[in-house]
């Protein structure tokens, strides 16, 4: 029978990187993943370069840019291992990156680098891997915690549940880490796909079908007073519905037959741009409009409406004003997401109120859960590999001081 100090469940981001630091702290580490490949989401993350953090996280109020029943849960493990300390591992490391905008930093090579330091890291700290191995059983014993693998059993001091969540399982999401938490008797928040495109009715999308694969800056918004939450970012049309960075974002905070309002030329007074057009000009409304977005968003916003279809000096100011109105302030109403298939995170997770923000410990003795499978979620941008990066640390740190305190 294998024993060791602590197990780890998951050798994604969070998982790899909790085995190295507590690897090099002097535990004996056992890191184990039920695919063969490790980091999937890594590898495949912005675009093949990894999106690995972000510089603006703010420490002192990270409900800005995370989602939880209790956003300020995170702001212990971010305040203690920063943007700062992971870019200056990947210094070490001599991994070339760049920022992008925004603060989100890229791999400037391959995600394959992020990978391979992360890799190294547990080598240093001497951990034994074991791909391709599925967990079958976590249960309680004298000395800690018994788990049935499929390389046999295995005895523990203590468990790290990093499994992620269930978005994206075609690489294989799976909800071990929520089973784990409900057989230990942890709380679950309602999870729900994040960071996912947004569809329509077929019906309502078919006028927009044609501008698949169209990108252009919008300002979008949802919710109410209190609620109301805004991005300035891209979006992309899809043959279903809408993506980009601009939808992933107002996807975490939009409900359930809530509308999105849209402005798709925010730089731009569009109103007093065609009334000032009507004196001068006699193009089309659609060649006017085609200066301020892109001519085949043009085309499809005047075969909407008759009156939107002549040149611009014979259209009436109130035709005008409808046409800038719609443009700047697009009422529309998703009917669903694209799922967990195409969400770039879960939404949810393990209840923050039994877990520990100082150690990621739960009320359950020995047992502890990190990165995507907690009740965190960071914006698009870095800031979610930021979160699994400080809440590996903030374990692999209480992992270690525990074992001192014990002996």
């Amino acid at each position: 029978m294998q024993t060791c100090d602590v197990v780890i469940v998951g050798a994604g981001a969070a998982g790899l990187f909790c085995a190295g630091v507590a690897g090099q702290l002097g535990l004996s580490v056992l890191l184990v993943d039920h695919s063969p490949k490790v980091a999937e989401k890594i590898r495949i993350s912005g675009g093949g370069r990894c999106n690995f953090t972000n510089r603006n996280i703010d420490v002192s109020a990270p409900h800005k840019h995370f989602l939880s029943e209790n956003p300020h849960f995170c702001r212990s493990a971010l305040s203690r291992y920063t943007a700062q300390d992971f870019i200056e591992l990947m210094q070490s490391y001599d991994i070339p990156f760049h920022e992008k905008h925004k603060g989100q930093l890229f791999c400037d090579r391959s995600a394959e680098d992020l990978i391979q330091m992360l890799l190294k890291e547990c080598d240093k700290g001497g951990v034994q891997r074991w791909h391709g191995c599925g967990v079958k059983s976590v249960s309680q014993s004298d000395n800690g915690y018994q788990l049935q693998t499929d390389q046999g059993e295995v005895q523990a001091g203590a468990v790290v549940i990093a499994t992620g969540g269930l978005s994206i399982p075609q690489i294989g999401a799976t909800d071990f880490g929520y089973r784990i938490a409900e057989q230990f008797g942890l709380r679950l928040v309602a999870r729900r796909p994040g960071l996912v495109p947004l569809t329509f009715d077929g019906n309502e999308w078919a006028p927009y079908v044609s501008l698949a694969g169209l990108s252009l800056p919008v300002s979008i918004e949802t919710g109410a007073k209190k609620t109301r939450m805004s991005f300035d970012e891209d979006l992309l049309f899809t043959h279903r519905g809408l993506s980009g960075p601009a939808v992933l974002q107002i996807s975490n905070y939009w409900r359930e037959g809530q509308p999105l309002h849209l402005n798709l030329a925010p730089q731009q007074d569009i109103e007093g741009s065609l009334m000032q057009a009507k004196v001068r000009s006699k193009k089309l409304i659609a060649n006017e409009l085609g200066a301020w977005v892109p001519h085949r968003l043009a085309d499809v916003w005047v075969a909407q409406d008759p009156q939107w279809q002549r040149p611009v000096a014979e259209a009436s100011d109130k035709a005008l004003a409808q046409l800038a109105q719609k443009l700047s302030h697009w009422p529309l109403t998703p009917n669903g997401s694209e799922g967990y298939k195409k969400a770039e995170v879960t939404l949810g997770g393990v209840d923050t109120r039994d877990l520990s923000s100082q150690t990621m410990e739960s009320k359950q003795p020995g047992l502890y859960f990190i990165g995507e499978v907690v009740d965190v979620t960071g914006w698009l941008g870095g800031y979610n590999f930021q979160w699994a990066w400080a809440s590996a640390f903030a374990c692999a740190q209480a992992l270690k001081q525990k074992q001192e305190i014990a002996s």
